[in-house]
């Protein structure tokens, strides 16, 4: 249009800066200031507002305030939009003394104006400021509509003052499902995970709205983060698909992560169902994906799956690589997990924080603890994850002493001290036998260091005397916890007690282990250990008849072998792998080789052919 010569009026200049605005472009912005300058529509409210809301949306405050400054006249739409501009770039000071300086102009605010505000409301201290919204918003109630009342909502909720979001939302006679939104947004937020089921079946049956993607989010979301069963996420599901918003992107990462966070591995079905069904797969869905298979320890599948993230050139960020060098730490695959430490040179997260922890973590666990030290010397050591995991990795390695210069030196720099660095010293003093170090630790953890103990701690320290045989005061310590003990605690205790043959102490262990974790198999095939091992035939029958009558089998150990970068799982009797027979012939191979030698006496030879196999 401009290089036909025509003549750009007011609406076509502020229609050219709305889009502009809208692909966050400020270089298009400053050039079509450029035009309205020359062609004399700089001063018009309307252009200049228009340009106005370009640089405050593209985060360009500076200029937004000087276009602001130079107007001549200004509408409601030019405070709103440096308003919102100052609330988008998380500036809530500035917004709102804004917002008081356009009263004392005596220029009416509408919803705009307040839904902006109230966007930059967060966390507690903001819930004087926010009553006071709050009256301004009842001051001028005639003259806005729902959108401010359901901004108030989650504004309310995010200060922590749900019973005023109810309040609001109660008041609303006429709601629109942003209303059941917000508030069903606020009962998420609030980890009212029970109230929440029950106001999302109201909002079914009431509202005469059909739930949209964020209403299946937020219901999504509890189930994820705060337990609900499989036999409601399922329900949820099947409403997903029933209302037909099952390829929706937000919705299906939502309902992989609920899948991915249910304890059964066989939920990882369902939710690569979910990632299958969407039309389009962000970075949300394929780590969700990722990260599912590392936590249930499916560590080849994850694996698999990162191998399958690269053929389709997707993007590999911090997360995907964090999970991938977790599970090469799992499987204890050095070589596989050296070329990630290639991409991740590549990508230029060695600093992460993230990443750094995961890289120091794998070589750890593959005995490559100066590995694992050039890591960590190279990570930014500003938090303590980089740290925690280089404690973590000298700990499993037995170097107490190492773990203890390394606390040193996180005070001397004053890193921040967090609940998982103690985890790591106390779990170097346990392994390392240092009874007295571990007490002084864990006596001195909430006066000297406040950091309050956690359940954790708690069984590193059963652990701690455990180990050194003293479960007296394994015992009482677990009697002086101010919390239930969990089952890991009880079950450090029983482990202790197989090692030192306190059958006594391991009844009474078990018996608490039988109602905190009833199906954990672990305790069952310890007692039952225990027993055999003291010649109690009948009492070890009586333990296996309960497992048995309660379904529950032992755990086959896995071993793995790294051949050629594929990883080759084997159980006891296993018999699947592909190449079985090679494998079988092989080894029948190398016995005959083992019975000869033995025959011929030469023990030297058979020892040298038992350590290569």
């Amino acid at each position: 249009m401009h290089a036909r010569g025509l003549t750009a009026s007011t609406f076509a200049l502020g229609s050219a800066l709305r889009s502009a605005a809208a692909a966050r472009r400020p270089e298009l912005g400053a050039q079509l200031q450029s035009f309205a300058v020359k062609s004399g529509l700089v001063d018009n409210v309307f252009s200049a507002s228009a340009l106005l809301d370009v640089y405050a949306k593209c985060g360009r405050l500076s200029d937004a305030r000087r276009v602001f400054d130079g107007m001549p006249v200004r509408n409601t739409v030019s405070w709103n939009a440096l308003i919102a501009g100052y609330a988008e770039s998380r500036k809530p000071a500035q917004a709102m003394e804004l917002f008081l300086e356009m009263q004392r102009v005596e220029l009416v605010p509408d919803d705009a104006t307040f839904a902006a505000l109230l966007a930059t409301v967060e966390g507690p201290s903001w819930y004087s400021l926010m009553q006071q919204l709050h009256g301004k918003i009842a001051k001028y109630g005639s003259a806005l509509g729902l959108v401010v009342l359901n901004a108030a909502i989650t504004a309310y909720s995010q200060c922590g003052a749900f019973a005023d979001s109810r309040r609001i939302f109660d008041g609303i006679q006429s709601r629109d499902l942003i209303s059941w939104n917000s508030m069903l947004g606020a009962y998420a937020y609030h980890g009212m995970d029970d109230e929440a089921m029950r106001f999302f079946v109201r909002m079914m049956r009431e509202s005469g709205v059909q739930p949209d993607m964020y209403s299946f989010t937020s219901v999504v979301s509890v189930c994820s983060e705060h337990g609900c069963d499989d036999r409601q996420g399922r329900s949820i599901h099947s409403l997903v698909v029933k209302i037909g918003l099952e390829g929706v992107t937000h919705v299906c990462n939502a309902m992989i992560a609920m899948y991915t966070r249910f304890t059964e591995n066989c939920m990882m079905e369902d939710a690569y169902k979910c990632f299958d069904s969407l039309v389009f797969k962000d970075a949300v869905s394929w780590n969700s994906m990722l990260t599912g298979y590392s936590h249930h320890g499916l560590s080849s599948d994850a694996l698999r799956f990162f191998r399958f993230m690269r053929a389709e050139n997707v993007s590999t960020d911090e997360f995907a690589l964090s999970a991938a060098l977790r599970s090469c730490s799992d499987l204890a695959v050095l070589r596989l997990g050296r070329q990630v430490h290639s991409l991740v040179i590549q990508s230029g997260f060695s600093s992460n924080d993230f990443v750094s922890s995961s890289l120091i973590f794998m070589y750890s666990k593959c005995g490559m603890v100066g590995d694992a030290r050039k890591s960590f010397e190279e990570a930014d050591k500003g938090s303590s994850v980089p740290w925690n995991s280089m404690m973590f990795g000298y700990a499993q390695h037995g170097q107490a002493q190492t773990v203890t210069d390394l606390f040193s030196e996180m005070l001397d720099h004053k890193v921040p001290l967090d609940h998982v660095t103690f985890v790591a010293l106390l779990t170097a003093y346990s392994h390392g036998g240092l009874v007295d170090e571990g007490s002084e630790i864990l006596n001195s953890m909430e006066t000297r260091y406040k950091i309050p103990l956690r359940m954790e701690h708690y069984a590193c320290g059963v652990d701690l005397y455990g180990r050194a045989g003293q479960l007296d005061k394994a015992k009482e310590l677990i009697e002086s916890m101010p919390f239930q003990p969990d089952a890991m605690v009880w079950m450090t205790l029983l482990g202790a007690c197989r090692i030192h043959g306190n059958m006594e102490l391991a009844s009474d262990v078990a018996s608490h282990l039988f109602v905190a974790e009833p199906r954990q198999h672990s305790t069952y095939v310890l007692l039952s250990s225990m027993y055999s091992g003291r010649g109690m035939w009948s009492d070890r029958a009586t333990v296996q008849k309960v497992m048995k009558n309660r379904g529950l089998s032992k755990v086959p150990g896995w071993s793995w072998i790294e051949v050629k970068n594929e990883v080759h799982s084997f159980n006891a009797d296993d018999r699947s792998h592909p190449r079985m027979d090679e494998i079988f012939d092989m080894l029948r191979m190398l016995l005959q080789v083992a019975q000869r030698f033995c025959s011929s006496g030469d023990e030297e030879i058979l020892m040298k052919i038992s350590s290569d196999t």
